[in-house]
């Protein structure tokens, strides 16, 4: 059964048991826990957590998830895989323990003819926590299974919370036995309640039910918890590895071989001629490229791109594994051009945006495929130098602060490191490297641990929702409204009064103010009331359908009873924000059309007046492609496109070509479609627009810049502020032809002379200079001094940098002709920092001396190092005060030499 026909079987089940189908959630949500959704309920925390209504009592979805704490064990075993699809489905204060058993059970255990997976009863093994007698139960009446085929495992494996706070609740897993060929079999009742590692890949876990009934008030360690009490509704919440089940109904080893995976496998293997299955590690490699070229796509195609932090940090680290794989089974021409489609023709099946969308995910995985092999480069050259050094030092251990090094800051993954040691015939301190990862992991740990408990407190928030109802908010419609106040808020807790200085929040029955979202910064306004003046500094949905204005107390006292407010948005701030929204759509639509329809928005922000968009792309644009999107954006205000909106579902949107968000989560049954000019620009936005593009003003973009690996940024002013920012333009212009004595037509020619005359005098001034420099050196070489049959020339030379020393030191050493050993050291100093350069002919060589050793002998007295060859070397440091010094231990280090 392939992977596709499972995952319809699991969401036809569901939805013949009154379930709706949800489709899966990007990767990239809001969450300060969470990089990636590493489960299929993440998309439904917001329920589980009571922080908002759910829609539907009975839900399920097949979810992307993406887990990245065991990247290094992708590969080797068959528990471990990067990107995942888990199957789930979910109650909301619906049915409970039994509902869910009975609907698990007879999806795995249903004859494949009448819809089911048809497993064999014989092999599953249903497991409950330890203790739960209504859940063992109620297995034995849904299953018919005696007690002693039904499994009581410990909290670590059977307990479920999400490691805050919060919900929680017993599992029950269903366990299948793969047979003997995958380990011993489980002498249960002797093993007690936690699972053997060893019984791991026999005993699959194939699904996991979590009865979620308990309020967690402290969450240490998944099995040291407090629980407070019982939740106010019983919830479901279960998930079905759907790669797990395809390579068991495919009959396949492991996830790695199922049918979406194997044939980048099969293709990898034609690129090397390896075979699959003839050296374990060749095995592991071709696993770990079959995992991460998959994660790689999926990561990019729902937005990330590479980069040195975060999400970024983790699609680089996969992509480059996979081709550092690939360069150990031996290919090292480009490898993702050749895997990558593999992988698209058969996700694609399923996810049709991989289709596309194809020609910018291939974009930024080339790019960064081509990035590392110029890294490789650079690393192979420092690793050369680590190399070389330990040779020379008489060692045969590349330390594992270098192989350290070489993997945090050049990229070098340790296998490789290990890999070009051996062919230099050295080993690699790897205890030491791995100490030193294992530092950074859990400094990594802790950096995550302390943003734990992000969730915000929104228990006040839905106390006024469920007490009074959702925020009718009018921002749409009209800047004013007469409004009676819900709620008054100071602190997380509700108060009587807000006195005049003081900041606080404030709930309205209706409210014009538009909350901050979508990219666009909240309304700014007034609030007043007899006696009083509020003004309102931020606008929130801290739960959905409720708003949150925070306010400062201008005039008066404002009580929490008081009768009746006047709320009123300013509409100068209103109409440049409005603006400014719309002008990002302009923006976005005249991206694509220069670009390309791959240019995709990662990113917006907006003001009265100031707009940004970030997008996915690799290289600058011209200064030609630029003036294009300005050009193409103010046609649109020109044509005066009519700008409108109507609602419909997520499924119709897509189908009408609308633009979402990436990383954005939105509603499947209803969205706001917003489009300028019909179908030139259709985007999801919730936001404030225009009537019609001319009332935009104007679009002038004032920059176009790098904000990360992958991602641009384009910058630019509407409205007013767009004109106040081309009159200052001018301005300018008048002030320099006024200085420069031309027209504005000639204003470039004549700054590009004046640059032109200014490098060559700069030039001319540097050829004196350096004459002048030289000059001396014939006298230095002239006075060098005779150390036990060595000429030395010791020299410092104030007010020159590392080139000009280098020039000096190379210069006075030709001088020093004839067959004598000659050492050159000279030492600058300038703006607080020291440069060393040691040059020595090929006599002092043969003496034993060493330019690479002076220079070390120098470093601690200059308050640096360096390094080099034996011929010539140079460091640098930034203590100037012992440059004498330095300089007679040359000559002590020439007399004991």
């Amino acid at each position: 059964m392939d992977t596709a026909e499972i995952r319809r079987r699991f969401v036809a089940h569901f939805e013949r048991a009154a379930h709706t189908p949800v489709p899966s959630a990007s990767l990239l949500l809001d969450d300060p826990n969470l990089l990636f959704v590493n489960a299929g309920m993440v998309p439904f925390k917001p329920f589980f957590l009571g922080q908002e209504t759910p829609p539907y009592d009975r839900a399920t979805s097949v979810q992307k998830c993406v887990r990245t704490p065991d990247i290094e064990d992708v590969g080797k075993t068959t528990r471990h895989g990067t990107f995942f699809e888990m199957c789930g489905n979910f109650s909301f204060g619906d049915y409970f323990k039994e509902g869910a058993i009975e609907l698990a059970w007879d999806l795995v255990t249903k004859s494949v003819a009448d819809g089911g997976f048809g497993l064999e009863e014989g092999r599953l093994w249903p497991s409950v926590l330890a203790g739960d007698e209504e859940a063992l139960a109620l297995w034995m009446k849904v299953t018919g299974l005696p007690a002693d085929r039904i499994v009581q495992l410990g909290p670590k494996e059977n307990y479920w919370s999400m490691g805050v706070p919060g919900p929680g609740g017993p599992c029950s897993e269903i366990l299948y036995d793969r047979g003997p060929a995958y380990g011993p079999e489980a002498d249960w009742a002797a093993m007690g309640p936690q699972m053997a590692t060893e019984l791991e890949d026999r005993y699959l876990e194939i699904w996991n039910l979590v009865f979620m009934q308990d309020e967690l008030s402290a969450v240490r360690s998944k099995e040291d918890f407090d629980i407070a009490g019982s939740l106010p509704q019983k919830n479901i919440d279960t998930g079905m590895g759907l790669e797990r089940v395809a390579y068991l109904l495919q009959g396949r080893e492991n996830m790695y071989e199922i049918d979406v995976m194997f044939p980048v496998i099969e293709r990898a293997m034609e690129l090397t001629g390896k075979k699959y299955g003839a050296d374990p590690g060749d095995d592991v490699r071709l696993r770990v490229v079959a995992d991460h070229v998959r994660s790689s796509m999926m990561l990019i195609g729902d937005g990330v791109t590479p980069g040195n932090e975060a999400r970024g940090y983790v699609l680089r680290r996969l992509l480059r594994r996979a081709v550092r794989s690939m360069r150990l089974l031996g290919y090292d021409d480009p490898a993702l051009p050749e895997l990558m489609p593999v992988s698209r023709d058969k996700m694609g099946e399923t996810y049709t945006d991989l289709v596309s969308d194809w020609d910018r995910i291939a974009r930024v995985a080339y790019a960064e495929e081509e990035a590392f092999r110029k890294t490789l480069q650079a690393g192979t050259t420092r690793f050369d130098l680590a190399a070389s050094e330990v040779k020379a030092s008489g060692g045969t251990t590349i330390p594992g602060a270098q192989a350290f090094q070489l993997h945090d800051t050049f990229g070098f993954p340790i296998d490789l490191t290990l890999e070009m040691a051996s062919e230099a015939g050295l080993g690699v301190d790897e205890a030491g490297f791995r100490g030193l990862m294992a530092e950074q992991r859990e400094q990594a740990k802790a950096d995550a641990k302390a943003k734990k408990g992000q969730h915000a407190d929104t228990s006040v928030y839905r106390g006024v929702l469920d007490e009074h109802g959702p925020t009718e908010w009018l921002a749409y419609e009209t800047l004013e409204t007469e409004s009676r106040p819900l709620a008054l808020l100071s602190g997380g807790a509700a108060v009587p009064v807000l006195g005049e200085g003081e900041v606080g929040e404030l709930v309205l029955d209706r409210t014009p103010f538009y909350a901050e979202s979508g990219g666009q910064v909240a309304d700014a306004g007034q609030i007043t009331f007899d006696g009083g003046v509020l003004e309102v500094v931020d606008v929130q949905r801290p739960v959905r359908g409720l708003v949150v204005h925070q306010v400062r107390v201008l005039e008066g006292e404002l009580p929490a009873d008081a009768p009746l407010l006047h709320a009123r948005v300013d509409p100068e701030w209103r109409t440049g924000a409005r603006q400014a929204h719309s002008g990002t759509h302009v923006v976005h639509a005249a991206l694509r059309e220069v670009l390309g329809p791959s240019a995709l928005q990662s990113g917006s922000y907006n003001r009265p007046g100031y707009l940004r968009l970030d997008f996915g792309w690799t290289t600058a644009l011209s200064p030609e492609q630029v003036h294009d999107i300005e050009q193409v954006s103010n046609e649109a205000l020109r044509a005066d496109l009519p700008v409108g909106w109507q609602y419909m579902t997520l499924a119709e949107a897509k189908e009408w070509g609308a633009v979402a968000l990436f990383g954005e989560t939105y509603d499947a049954t209803k969205v706001r479609v917003v489009e300028i000019g019909g179908p030139w620009s259709r985007e999801l936005c919730g936001g404030t627009h225009v009537d019609h593009a001319s009332q935009i003003g104007t679009v002038v973009v004032t920059g176009e810049a790098s904000v990360g690996s992958g991602n641009r940024r384009i910058e630019a002013h509407t409205g007013v502020e767009g004109f106040a920012y081309l009159a200052r333009e001018r301005d300018v212009v008048q002030q320099l032809t006024g200085l420069l004595k031309t027209q504005p037509g000639d204003l470039v020619g004549r700054v590009g002379d004046l640059v032109d005359r200014l490098r060559s005098a700069e030039k001319e001034l540097e050829r004196v200079r350096l004459q002048q420099l030289l000059a001396g050196g014939a006298e230095l070489a002239a006075a060098a001094t005779d150390v036990d049959g060595v000429r030395v020339v010791a020299h410092r030379v104030d007010g020159a940098g590392g080139g000009d020393v280098r020039t000096l030191a190379l210069d006075v050493r030709g001088r020093l002709t004839g067959d004598q050993p000659a050492v050159v050291v000279v030492i600058g100093a300038a703006d607080g920092k020291v440069s060393v350069v040691a040059a020595l002919n090929d006599a002092a060589q043969a003496r034993g001396l060493s330019a690479n050793e002076l220079v070390r002998t120098v470093g601690p007295y200059v308050g640096g190092k360096g390094g080099g060859k034996a011929d010539v070397a140079q460091g640098g440091g930034t203590d100037t005060s012992r440059i004498d010094e330095a300089l007679a231990a040359v000559h002590a280090a020439v007399r004991g030499a």
